[in-house]
């Protein structure tokens, strides 16, 4: 690990002011970016600390919609995050302890590591990041692995996720890592159902079209029986191949649903 400075905000905006300067870095739970630099695979000047700011932590609830700040532990979200059975799920089954006491809610979305659990959430849910300068939907936010659209210095303050009618979140544990081999998030809301897949895809996390259509039509597990799941840019590597993948995506889906019902 190289040497760096580390700078401990008091406030956002003194945040995004130390951001601002040449090799710096914001630093959430560093569960990704530390084991990273540790590696000398990064070797940012500065480390800026985004985790003693109290207005990017807590879980609240109004209006049918859950807002959950950016530094907001795993953890946390487990424990505090009720009114939203599917979301405080995935929250528990996060890697380790440690990990869910030291990684942030608004560290992964930023990293999005094409096999972490909350893009699905984010995703599946519709949800909306906020950022220190303003809002983007979850359809926009992602763009392919480890790729986002947060712009440089720009941070995640919270995440407004609207509560569905019921969800759940299956994972396929890649026993090593605790990474999903393959992860299937779905939500069921009145105007229809949202079915997001995370750790299967070449190009990230991203929507099951089809699934969505036909569970919008039937909430049950047999409404998937008719369809497939293409292996055509899926990810093939030691763990699974393509195939195999697709195969999952499947049957975590029909399990997702079958939970939630």
């Amino acid at each position: 690990m190289h040497n760096f400075e580390f700078v401990k905000p008091s406030s956002v905006a003194d945040a995004v002011s130390a951001l601002a300067g040449e090799g710096a870095q914001a630093l959430g739970g560093g569960q990704t970016l530390l084991p990273t630099m540790k590696q000398r695979l990064a070797a940012p000047e500065k480390l800026v600390s985004l985790s003693g700011l109290a207005e990017m932590t807590g879980v609240s609830s109004a209006g049918g919609v859950m807002t959950i700040g950016g530094a907001t532990t795993h953890a946390s979200v487990a424990a505090d995050a009720g009114a939203y059975p599917g979301l405080a799920g995935l929250a528990a089954h996060i890697g380790d302890p440690a990990v869910r006491n030291r990684g942030t809610i608004g560290g992964s979305l930023a990293n999005n590591d094409p096999s972490a659990c909350y893009p699905a959430a984010a995703l599946g849910s519709g949800a909306t990041i906020v950022t220190n300068t303003r809002e983007i939907a979850a359809d926009d936010f992602f763009q392919g692995l480890f790729s986002t659209a947060l712009d440089e210095g720009e941070i995640i303050t919270a995440v407004k996720f609207p509560i569905p009618q019921a969800s759940n979140y299956q994972k396929f544990v890649q026993p090593a890592s605790r990474f999903a081999l393959v992860g299937v998030f779905v939500a069921r809301y009145a105007d229809g159902v949202r079915v997001a897949v995370t750790g299967a895809s070449e190009e990230g996390v991203h929507r099951w079209s089809a699934a969505e259509a036909a569970l919008s039509a039937n909430f049950s597990a047999a409404a998937l029986d008719g369809l497939s799941v293409a292996a055509d840019g899926m990810i093939a590597d030691l763990h699974g191949t393509a195939a195999y993948r697709a195969h999952l995506v499947k049957v975590m889906t029909g399990r997702a649903v079958a939970a939630a019902s």
